[in-house]
């Protein structure tokens, strides 16, 4: 059964935090969906991957970029279920769907602590894993990095 983290984003945005993120999790020899919603978001991350530190880069590519998503290290989409990577790892931004989570060895959840809208849909959302005895654990963003609260 899968593990979900939710990832409470505090200081820095998703675009600065999800790409540092990434890395330690691609370094670990895992393979990435980053699932969103809007359009426009996923511009942003797609961005954020190529350009976050000037010595490297995350490779990664949109689904729809037409190349070759088994190829891809880090995939972002918005389609709802599916693993076109072989993805071990599934990061949900802006409470994407995942009711296919438990095919992915780890979930990340990530939300803005700032926004009350994505703050009321991460409650929701762990309150459901909880219910159905879904192993959860909750990281707060801090000065230092990540800290795990719960």
């Amino acid at each position: 059964m899968s593990e979900v983290s939710f990832y409470h984003l505090q200081s820095d945005p998703i675009e600065r935090a999800l790409p540092r993120l990434l890395e330690k999790v691609t370094e670990r020899g895992f393979r990435v969906i980053v699932r969103g919603v809007m359009e426009k978001r996923l511009e942003a991350l797609d961005e954020s991957l190529w350009s976050y530190r000037g010595e490297s880069f995350l490779p990664h590519a949109r689904d729809e970029s037409g190349l070759d998503p088994a190829a891809q290290p880090i995939l972002l989409t918005r389609a709802g279920e599916g693993n076109a990577n072989g993805a071990n790892v599934l990061v949900l931004t802006e409470d994407a769907a995942a009711d296919d989570f438990e095919k992915f060895e780890r979930c990340l959840y990530m939300f803005d602590g700032n926004d009350e809208t994505a703050l009321t849909a991460a409650r929701t959302r762990w309150k459901a894993f909880k219910e159905q005895d879904i192993a959860v654990s909750y990281y707060q963003q801090t000065e230092a990095g990540w800290e795990k609260k719960a």
